[in-house]
């Protein structure tokens, strides 16, 4: 029975991780008027980087300068998909496109398999791309911009998974908090740049370390917990859902409604993503810093 209980626990912390995750995103679009995406996602991992570097004192790691390469590429690219997600947000519903980011994770996982249910899952992501790309007249209200933004993100958020498998054998939330800090190189410059002193004003830093906590410290915390008390089949068929728990909270802060292809295609991705995580080798977990 406390068995039971544990993973139930952990199944409602991953759940509330991934809904918090959205959420933020929800909220952060409601900045870009003022600060643009750059001044967002600049706030978003700075605050958490520093929150993060006092939690993790990755200071206590020892790096060499292999691993220093292999860090410094997990930080740049969790950086550079933190900004192409959020750049898609500006032309393309949030549902939509976390449902085209995923494809990232679902590629990783099932790269190089030859079995049949496995090919079925790969046909339903590509079905659901189908039904978003704005070649025909039933996808004319998505931007194309956006869909090639959230496409990158993919790449970087399967790129992020190799580069995590990497930096993985290092140390943990030290590494992550690293890796956090790392992106900043990307993301605050650009940050600085297209907002620069209102940044600093007392309004909008509420509000960023108000996304910044909900986007990346708090679902942070709770992936920490539930990480060691779920299987990874589990924890993979629970983080599919993240598509439809975006969808809800675009509509819920933006208002934002998908047509019914749009649906269709969020279902479709959200169906291969759970299938792969079921069947396929598992892939490793994207922690809420990147964090779309």
């Amino acid at each position: 029975m406390n068995s039971d209980r544990t993973v139930l626990a952990a199944a409602l912390a991953i759940l509330g991780s991934i809904c918090s995750v959205n959420l933020g995103a929800a909220v952060a679009k409601t900045l870009y008027a003022g600060i643009g995406v750059e001044g967002v996602v600049a706030l978003r991992t700075g605050i958490a980087a520093l929150l993060l570097l006092l939690l993790g004192r990755p200071w206590r790691v020892r790096l060499q300068a292999a691993q220093w390469g292999w860090v410094l590429l997990y930080g740049l690219t969790m950086g550079l998909m933190n900004l192409l997600i959020y750049w898609s947000f500006i032309f393309i519903p949030i549902g939509v496109a976390v449902a085209i980011e995923i494809v990232g994770p679902l590629a990783v996982v099932l790269a190089g398999t030859r079995a049949l249910r496995d090919r079925l899952w790969a046909g339903l992501a590509v079905a659901g791309l189908a039904l978003l790309v704005p070649w025909t007249d039933h996808a004319a209200a998505l931007d194309w911009r956006g869909v090639v933004l959230a496409l990158g993100a993919a790449t970087c958020w399967a790129l992020y998974i190799v580069f995590g498998k990497q930096v993985s054998r290092i140390g943990g939330r030290q590494v992550v908090a690293l890796g956090l800090a790392l992106a900043c190189i990307v993301t605050v410059p650009l940050g600085i740049v297209r907002a620069g002193p209102l940044l600093l004003s007392v309004p909008v830093l509420a509000m960023g370390l108000l996304v910044a906590l909900m986007s990346s410290c708090l679902p942070y915390l709770l992936e920490m917990f539930a990480l060691g008390r779920l299987s990874p089949r589990l924890f993979g068929l629970i983080v599919s859902a993240s598509p439809a728990t975006a969808a809800l909270s675009g509509y819920a802060v933006l208002g934002e409604r998908l047509t019914l292809p749009q649906g269709i295609a969020v279902a479709l991705m959200i169906a291969a993503s759970a299938g792969a995580a079921l069947t396929g080798r598992p892939a490793v977990s994207r922690p809420r810093e990147d964090l779309s």
